[in-house]
């Protein structure tokens, strides 16, 4: 697997973190489960689990923010009223979705013991769709899938490109899918890590650009078929991007929104304008630890208040650098990771080869 740093394209100038991924941030760790079944089949589920604490008892703080619509993350409502995520987060296919949750929220149950069971869950989860070359309608994920995922979810280096729930995706008319990447502040800014997973299942050849010089114009279809070019539907510019961002920054939930927001703009950096088929959903939350009393505890032990620290405004913006860098890069991995596949009734989604990159990257910066 090739990725954007081994071939020399430098995103930002932010550090990166030791692995490059957002298993950078202590405590995240990443399973996916890829589904590969005939001619027809290709996708999967892909599973962010936040912290090595219990989650859904000791919940972290939280953000969100919609680029675009055209999707579904589940939980978000939740997130946005109390400012905390309280379960693992999940990747899929748009048609999964439902399965996922439930068998999301079941795994979470599982977790609590006897009579001390957990009674309410609302667990994260997002999609894109991978119609082209998947079988949507054929559930093909299933509560297993969902817990076998969980069961793989480690820190360390993170599986790349086809795989999970990326196995079917495609982006900017390349094979897409799971990309990550991470960044590290100065110290006299906390020196704190900030991480990010992208779900890449959107944007527009023409407009693709990398690291400031745009491929796209030069990568063209008579080279490199654009799948999308060979069905009537859905229009240019549909599809999705899902963009998980953590960090071990002490964020308030407002923090986390305003760090999700940022995120955008690495989606814009590589062409993406979130088109009005498209599904662009941001997430971020923070691991650092609170000393807080679960969301909702109603024991009357519990204290009336509790402390919590914040990240001083004046220090954030490097922050926001870090996340534009992360997302920016995560999605060219993603491109770089991801080979080419064929699908359902022969669609195929050609991978975007390193040389091929270079080549272009070459032609501009030679003028």
């Amino acid at each position: 697997m090739t990725r954007s740093r081994e071939l020399g394209i430098v995103i930002g100038d932010t550090a990166p973190g030791p692995l490059d991924a957002i298993t950078d941030v202590a405590g995240v760790r990443v399973g996916s489960v890829t589904l590969v079944e005939g001619q027809d089949v290709r996708t999967g589920v892909t599973v962010i689990v936040p912290s090595e604490a219990d989650v859904a008892r000791h919940q972290l703080f939280a953000g969100c923010h919609t680029l675009n619509g055209n999707g579904e993350m589940t939980g978000l409502e939740w997130v946005r009223e109390s400012g905390r995520l309280s379960s693992p987060i999940a990747l899929t296919n748009t048609h999964s979705i439902g399965v996922v949750h439930d068998a999301l929220a079941a795994a979470m149950m599982r977790e609590v013991p006897g009579e001390e069971r957990l009674l309410w869950a609302l667990p994260v989860v997002g999609e894109t769709w991978d119609g082209l070359l998947n079988d949507i309608n054929g559930a093909h994920v299933r509560p297993e899938h969902v817990d076998a995922a969980l069961a793989k979810a480690r820190g360390g280096p993170v599986e790349e490109g086809a795989v999970g729930s990326g196995t079917g995706m495609i982006c900017h008319g390349f094979k897409g899918g799971i990309g990550t990447a991470s960044r590290v502040v100065a110290a006299e800014h906390g020196g704190y890590t900030v991480g990010v997973l992208v779900q890449a299942n959107h944007g527009r050849r023409e407009r693709l650009t990398v690291a400031g010089t745009p491929v796209g114009r030069v990568l063209g279809t008579d080279a490199i078929p654009d799948p999308y070019d060979e069905v009537p539907e859905p229009p240019a510019g549909a599809g999705s991007i899902i963009v998980i961002c953590a960090t071990d920054a002490p964020l308030l939930p407002h923090q986390c929104r305003r760090l999700a927001q940022r995120c955008t703009l690495g989606i814009g950096r590589t062409g993406g304008t979130g088109e009005h088929w498209s599904g662009d959903i941001l997430f971020a939350f923070s691991t650092a630890a609170q000393d807080l009393p679960p969301s909702g505890a109603d024991d009357e032990s519990e204290p009336v208040t509790a402390p919590v620290t914040m990240l001083v405004d004046s220090h954030i913006s490097p922050l926001y650098d870090a996340a534009i860098e992360a997302t920016e890069a995560s999605i060219v991995n993603a491109l770089l990771a991801a080979e080419t596949t064929t699908g359902r009734r022969g669609a195929t989604a050609h991978g975007l080869e390193p040389e091929r990159l270079l080549e272009a990257m070459e032609r501009f910066r030679s003028g």
